[in-house]
């Protein structure tokens, strides 16, 4: 994997969305056609035995290499989104982050019992959307649970909130950030 040139690509905003955040934006890696094919084709080696069939990509931007990676590995894509963006019938789970609470949800007929599920964001920093994510899916009582992000900040310990059992997988790794 070409790390650096990924890091190179990652913007870095400071006081976004208020002060104090470091944000890590993982959109300037979007629109680097290299960065994309790289993101996607290391996701692949990593998930394409797996069997999954669904993926569950995390408001907003997990949303974007979910997908290509579901059709790539011939599975669906589910969208986790924050209330009143889908359509029909949802089950919801809410969560603290860095900055304030929040509340994604999952459409009731996303999953079932037979999927083996790859839920995927951006970016894991303290872990409360991802660890909301996982709580709605596990409701599902799916297969197998695998989690996935692009970018972990490795300090702020959010792989410290789930259980250890779980795979959790990051492609970039920042310390002391």
């Amino acid at each position: 994997m070409n790390t650096e040139l990924l890091l190179k690509n990652l913007r870095v905003v400071p006081d976004f969305p208020i002060k104090g955040i470091q944000f890590y934006d993982v959109t300037t890696l979007f629109k680097n056609a290299e960065c994309i094919k790289i993101l996607v084709n290391e996701l692949y080696e990593i998930y394409k035995d797996k069997g999954i069939t669904k993926i569950v990509g995390i408001e907003s931007r997990g949303f974007i290499i979910g997908s290509i990676l579901a059709e790539k590995l011939n599975a669906g894509i589910v969208l986790a989104r924050k209330p009143g963006k889908l359509p029909a019938d949802t089950i919801e789970e809410s969560y603290g982050k860095e900055y304030g609470k929040d509340v994604i949800q999952i459409h009731k007929d996303a999953i079932d019992e037979n999927d083996v599920v790859l839920i995927h964001d951006d970016l894991l920093a303290t872990g409360g959307s991802m660890k909301a994510a996982y709580n709605l899916v596990q409701k599902f009582n799916p297969v197998k649970t695998h989690i996935n992000v692009l970018l972990e900040l490795v300090d702020l310990k959010g792989r410290e909130i789930f259980d250890p059992n779980i795979e959790l997988t990051s492609l970039l790794e920042l310390h002391g950030e």
